[in-house]
């Protein structure tokens, strides 16, 4: 573990967050989730950091993509530069304005739900690898393999990579 702000050198902050579904998306209950998925979506291609996110072409968010063979849950996926980046956009008054309302769309789910880790710059993960990484954090807690939103760890030495512990 080491102080957040230390450089990646060569390798960006990968997330996945997943979420429960109350409720199908066309239902009345989810209307503000659905209303709020393209403002926020657009806050974090914007933000400062941001390098990608998962989603699909043809409806510019991830809500097609399942994860753990649930179709209730929900996936988020996305790439920063810094895990400092990450958390400004996280944290931000626009995303905790939904946050402040996930109890209303979403089921409140025993097992951590969000996962980082960190990838070779350029490289994109896949829903299958973020669903590894998120067993393995569910598994083993915090490793530099699997680290939730508010573990510090450093990303690999350069030319090296974190493997599953």
């Amino acid at each position: 573990m080491v102080n957040r702000t230390r450089e990646a050198h060569g390798f960006e902050l990968a997330e996945l967050n997943i979420a429960r579904l109350l409720e199908p998306l066309d239902s009345p209950r989810l209307a503000g989730f659905v209303a709020g998925l393209e403002p926020v979506n657009a806050a974090a291609d914007a933000a400062p950091g941001f390098v990608w996110r998962l989603k699909d072409e043809s409806t510019a968010d991830a809500t097609s993509f399942r994860i753990f063979e649930d179709d209730w849950l929900l996936v988020n996926m996305s790439v920063w530069t810094t895990h400092e980046a990450l958390h400004a956009f996280v944290y931000d008054e626009l995303h905790r304005a939904v946050l402040r309302q996930r109890r209303d769309w979403f089921e409140h789910l025993a097992e951590a739900v969000t996962v980082l880790w960190w990838v070779p710059a350029g490289s994109r993960p896949t829903v299958a690898e973020a669903q590894e990484r998120l067993e393995h954090l569910r598994k083993h807690g915090t490793t530099p393999y699997a680290f939730g939103l508010r573990d510090t760890v450093a990303p690999p030495a350069p030319g090296a990579d974190y493997a599953p512990q």
